[in-house]
This record gives C-alpha cells, sequence and structure tokens, in this order.
C-alpha cells in the first residue's frame, strides 16, 4: 500500500515539475538562426550571432520583453541550400521557434521566405542581399535587416559614374547574388552614364580555387575597368588572388563590401590596395558616440572590433524588442504590423524599415581600400556617405518588380 502511495506522489510531482518546465518554456521568444558557420562565409556571420547575443543579454537582464527572455538557437547551412532549408523547416516544426533569422547565402534566403510566408513565421533576413529578398520576391512575412543589390548597385554606380571609365567587364560568382549585384550596379551605371561600354563577362561557379585563369582573360580584353560580383564564399579568396597576380595594379575594380573589415581583416596588409568598395559599418567611422560605445561594447565581450554583421544581429534584436513591445502581445501578425514603419536608434544613427516592402533603408559607406599606419589590414579611406533615402529603390519600382499595379 505504501509503495502504490509513494509512487502516487512520485508520479504526481513528475506531472507537475513537467508542467512547470512547459510553463516556463512558454515564457520565452524564440528565435531560429540559420547561417553559415563553415568556411570563408563566416567571415561575415559570425559576428551576427555574437552581436544579437550581446544585445539579447541586455534586454534579457533588464527583465526581457513583455515579461518574456529571448532564447536563440542556431544551425549551420554550411553555405547550402537543402542543408539550410531543412534547417529551417527543422527549427519551425520541432524547435517552435517564434522567428526565424539568417542567411548570407541569398539562393537559401529565398527559399526560406517561401517557407515562411506558408508558415507564417517571421524572417529577419540578416546578410543575404539579392532585391529579390524584399522585391519581387517580397512577402508580409519577410524583412531585410540589411541592405540589398539594388542599394549596394546604385552606391556603385554612383561612384563608378564619376570615374572616366568607360569600357567594362564584369566577373563574379555565378549564383543569385553574383547576377543581381552585377545587373543592378551596370543598369544603374547605364542610366548615369549611358555611353557605357560592356566588353565582356565571366562567370565561376561559387567556392572557386583559382581565379588566375579568369583574371587573365579578363585583362586580355583590356577593360577600363572591372566590377567584381562575389559572395560571401568568394571576396576574400578574390582579393588574395588579386594581390597575389597584381590584378589591381593592372586594372581599377569596385567589389561590394570590399572594403569592410570581414573582407579586409583575414589578409592582413597582404590585401589589395585601391579597390573601391561599399559598405553599411565601419568600426571607425562615423566617429560618433553611439558608434564608439557600441565598439567599446563589442570589444569588451568579444576582444575584437565588430564588423558590419555585428550592426545586422544588433539592430534586429533592438527590432524585435521594440515590435513586441509596441504590439502588446507574443502574437506573429501583431508583430509584423508593429515593425513596419519602425525606427529605432544604432549606432550609425536612426535606421527605419520601410513599410511597404520592409527594407531596412541603410545609409552607404564608399571608400577605396588602403595601408594606414596603425592597422594591421587595410582599411576604407576617403569615405563618402549615401543617405538611405538615396539608394533605396522607389515603391514604384517595387510594385513593378511584384507585378502589382
Amino acid at each position: 500500500m505504501k509503495k502504490k502511495m509513494w509512487f502516487s506522489v512520485f508520479l504526481i510531482a513528475a506531472v507537475a515539475l513537467l508542467m512547470a518546465g512547459t510553463a516556463f518554456a512558454e515564457k520565452t521568444i524564440k528565435v531560429g538562426i540559420v547561417d553559415t558557420y563553415t568556411g570563408p562565409p563566416s567571415t561575415y556571420t559570425n559576428d551576427v550571432r555574437d552581436a544579437f547575443k550581446l544585445a539579447t543579454d541586455k534586454i534579457n537582464a533588464k527583465g526581457g520583453i513583455l515579461g518574456r527572455k529571448i532564447e536563440f538557437v542556431t544551425r549551420d547551412d554550411k553555405f547550402k541550400v537543402d542543408i539550410g532549408l531543412s534547417a529551417a523547416k527543422e527549427l519551425i516544426m520541432r524547435e517552435n521557434v517564434d522567428i526565424l533569422m539568417g542567411t548570407i547565402n541569398s539562393g537559401l534566403t529565398l527559399a526560406i521566405s517561401d517557407l515562411c510566408e506558408k508558415e507564417k513565421i517571421p524572417f529577419l533576413v540578416t546578410f543575404a542581399k539579392s532585391e529579390k529578398i524584399t522585391g519581387e520576391k517580397g512577402n508580409r512575412y519577410v524583412f531585410s535587416m540589411n541592405e540589398n543589390t539594388a542599394m549596394a548597385g546604385m552606391a556603385g554606380a554612383a561612384g563608378l559614374a564619376k570615374k572616366p571609365y568607360k569600357k567594362y567587364w564584369i566577373a563574379g560568382d555565378d549564383y543569385e547574388y553574383g547576377h543581381a549585384i552585377a545587373d543592378s550596379v551596370w543598369n544603374h551605371l547605364k542610366m548615369l552614364k549611358p555611353d557605357v561600354q560592356l566588353l565582356g563577362q565571366s562567370w565561376w561557379k561559387v567556392g572557386e580555387p583559382d581565379f588566375t585563369p579568369y583574371i587573365t582573360a579578363i585583362l586580355s580584353a583590356k577593360p577600363d575597368a572591372v566590377i567584381i560580383a562575389t559572395g560571401g564564399a568568394s571576396c576574400v579568396p578574390f582579393l588574395k588572388a588579386s594581390a597575389a597576380t597584381g590584378f589591381n595594379k593592372s586594372v581599377p575594380f569596385f567589389m561590394h563590401t570590399a572594403t569592410e573589415m570581414s573582407t579586409l581583416a583575414p589578409l592582413g596588409l597582404n590585401a589589395p590596395e585601391g579597390v573601391l568598395g561599399t559598405s553599411n559599418y565601419y568600426y571607425y567611422y562615423p566617429d560618433t558616440p553611439e558608434n564608439r560605445a557600441f565598439v567599446k561594447e563589442f570589444k569588451d565581450a568579444y576582444g575584437r572590433f565588430p564588423k558590419v554583421g555585428a550592426l545586422y544581429g544588433y539592430i534586429t534584436a533592438g527590432f524585435i524588442a521594440k515590435a513586441y513591445e509596441k504590439a502588446g502581445d507574443i502574437n506573429t501578425e501583431k508583430f509584423i504590423n508593429a515593425l513596419e514603419g519602425m525606427s529605432i536608434a544604432s549606432p550609425i544613427g536612426e535606421l527605419t524599415v520601410r513599410a511597404f516592402d520592409h527594407q531596412v533603408m541603410f545609409p552607404m559607406f564608399m571608400g577605396t581600400t588602403k595601408k594606414v599606419e596603425g592597422y594591421d589590414y587595410l582599411i576604407a579611406t576617403d569615405i563618402v556617405t549615401i543617405p538611405g533615402k538615396d539608394v533605396m529603390p522607389s515603391i514604384e519600382e517595387i510594385k513593378k518588380a511584384r507585378g502589382i499595379k
């Protein structure tokens, strides 16, 4: 009899503990991050994750959001669409995440965006840059927490239009982002400077180990300048090949993110000088109290300077917190309604999510790579700021891309 009684007590206690654990789990906001944490792209993505943690730790220390703390889990997509899409499905179906974040692969991002639209899960894109994400393929559930190829292309074209170059060559990674950034730069350049000529194009597979044959072919065509359209997997390797072959000394070229620390730091002082590039963030620019405070906070936590991905991760946490607070409820549709048109303070100034297409309106910083005393890697010099409103595609352009009349 006593055994039965003790068994009953144990059973009741176990059920109570299980129910308590379930209740506790329900009091978190769960974010699933799918991104590339192996190989060259990780030079960009690790900072997204680390700055997101930095920001969410601060939010949680103050009591969280509406009484709930933010927790997050990560999955490595290995820069593969199939692996990343499977991970996204697992996070939604098994982990029951409230929000998805990621990834640096534009092709994968478009696939996850489709999935999130069907499953009605908010997807905050933190590095993929294809303009289709918030343009042609945009939907209610996807938001871009970084710039896109339309914005980068407009900024790059503005810089190139001021140069005397007339004959161009385009070369890059043969996948969604590569073609998107190349098309954007070229189309905007043609509008600004109609007399430019395209001599030809070279496209290599993502992860190409040897750029020398492509560089040789480009130089033999004798262009005045080259538009390099490499994604996260090839930016650093291509700059390394450029310096090794003297490509940068033979012909000027533009490459988005070429001036970003994620791209330059791995090469130290061996990176090529004189490369024109654009970025949303440098830890040394703008030199404002807000940016200095962010740099100190990040460096104190991780022992290194923040790269552009850190900005994306940090503001994503800020937008999540403010949107749920404004919504007043942990509810997906209310969260989306609150996030549309929202503005927050950031290390580079106020940033706003444009309500129509869910694109954060980032300024673009354009500069040229150069060795500067005091730095053990090249940095951006002669930096020019292009306001976000000046590089955003118009709403009419977005409507046209989506087939909306």
